[in-house]
């Protein structure tokens, strides 16, 4: 996993943009990631349109690239899911189709664009740029807040009243989940891929050590918030109503 700090000219620190990939070809999907990186995007994949809306709804991503055909759920259920949801997220699909009804439909579904395979990088980069070129003029730091805890995006601090660590990046992808998706249930697994991949050999008892690395900290800092466990469920986030 990327770590997602950047520097500005001025010495400033920003929060990469975020994309996700759709897209069930491992091949073409490594590629791809293995561009978007290149280009300093930090980038995630998944490979079915069920677990596109999963990792939409747990992380906070500036566009996504949408395969349309993928196992599960297509991409246009999960591009007519998220308009549905009121999420603006710019989209871009991705499809061996080139018939004009598949690119008319897509961009009456939703999608900011459209681009066909075999497509070039150069073309792919342009079209991205251009479909985030709003989001990428103002925005330097971010912070999320739960109880009387702060988690900022662009330092990786979490702070309180009392004090404030800096996370390690592991840390503070996992406390970025949670405090994005307070009091829900977060599975081991989700963590774990999220935050470790798919294809890593970690077991799952790594997660619970660095559940009790943010437990310590919390503790230290006096939040009025916990990590809780579920017992054959997962984590949550719980603090005061």
């Amino acid at each position: 996993m990327l770590n997602i700090i950047d520097f500005l000219p001025s010495g400033r620190r920003r929060v990469k943009m975020r994309i996700l990939l759709a897209e069930d070809e491992r091949s073409l999907s490594r590629a791809v990631i293995a561009l978007l990186e290149k280009n300093n995007y930090s980038a995630d994949a998944v490979y079915d349109g069920q677990e596109a809306l999963e990792y939409l709804e747990a992380g906070n991503y500036d566009a996504l690239i949408l395969d349309l055909m993928m196992p599960k759920m297509d991409g246009l259920t999960v591009l007519r899911t998220l308009r549905e949801q009121g999420n603006p997220i710019p989209v871009l699909i991705l499809t061996a189709k080139s018939e004009v009804d598949d690119k008319v439909l897509g961009l009456d579904t939703g999608a900011n664009d459209y681009l066909t395979k075999p497509f070039s990088t150069q073309e792919l980069m342009a079209r991205i740029r251009a479909m985030t070129r709003s989001q990428t003029g103002g925005q330097v730091t971010s912070r999320l807040t739960f109880g009387n805890i702060t988690l900022d995006q662009a330092t990786f601090e979490l702070s309180s009243p009392a004090g404030s660590f800096r996370l390690a990046n592991k840390e503070f992808q996992m406390m970025e989940m949670l405090m994005r998706n307070p009091r829900q249930i977060i599975p081991t697994e989700r963590f774990l891929e999220r935050i470790w991949g798919y294809d890593s050999e970690v077991e799952l008892s790594v997660v619970w050590v660095y559940i009790s690395y943010l437990r310590k900290k919390l503790s230290a800092l006096r939040s009025n918030i916990q990590i809780k466990v579920t017992r054959n469920a997962g984590y949550s986030l719980e603090g005061p109503v």
